[in-house]
């Protein structure tokens, strides 16, 4: 038997188990409110919000931790994101609610409106990023 996979936030959300539900929605209660103006969908089956059709931030529950990913982290000035991948992702884990601090997140998503490399087009130039803002 196979799972359902969710197709909104809300069903992605309600699949997760105690505090990585809690987690998952603490972290989307302050991305909808610091990026009123994104557009949030379930991609690659987890919630990701865009501006103009670029992913700037998502969040997965891993094996343990829920892991928040910033597309253009790594070209963050604001700390604690660690690298993650080849292009310029940025991530922080989470295994309890309470290790979310607001004001870092805020700040992050903030930056994130500022500092964006173009995924959207990776596919169509071959794999190169450019620096979209």
């Amino acid at each position: 038997m196979t799972a359902t996979k969710p197709t909104t936030i809300d069903e992605y959300n309600a699949g997760q188990v105690d505090q990585f539900r809690l987690i998952c929605d603490q972290l989307r209660t302050i991305i909808d409110r610091t990026l009123p103006d994104g557009e949030s969908k379930i991609w690659h089956a987890h919630p990701v919000w865009f501006l103009d059709g670029n992913p700037l931030v998502g969040y997965s529950k891993l094996k343990g931790p829920v892991r928040l990913l910033f597309w253009s982290g790594q070209s963050f000035d604001t700390p604690g994101l660690e690298p993650e991948g080849t292009f310029k992702a940025a991530e922080k884990r989470y295994t309890s609610p309470s290790q979310i601090n607001s004001n870092e997140l805020v700040s992050w998503l903030e930056e994130a409106r500022i500092v964006q490399w173009d995924y959207k087009n990776i596919v169509k130039r071959k794999g190169r990023l450019e620096r979209l803002a």
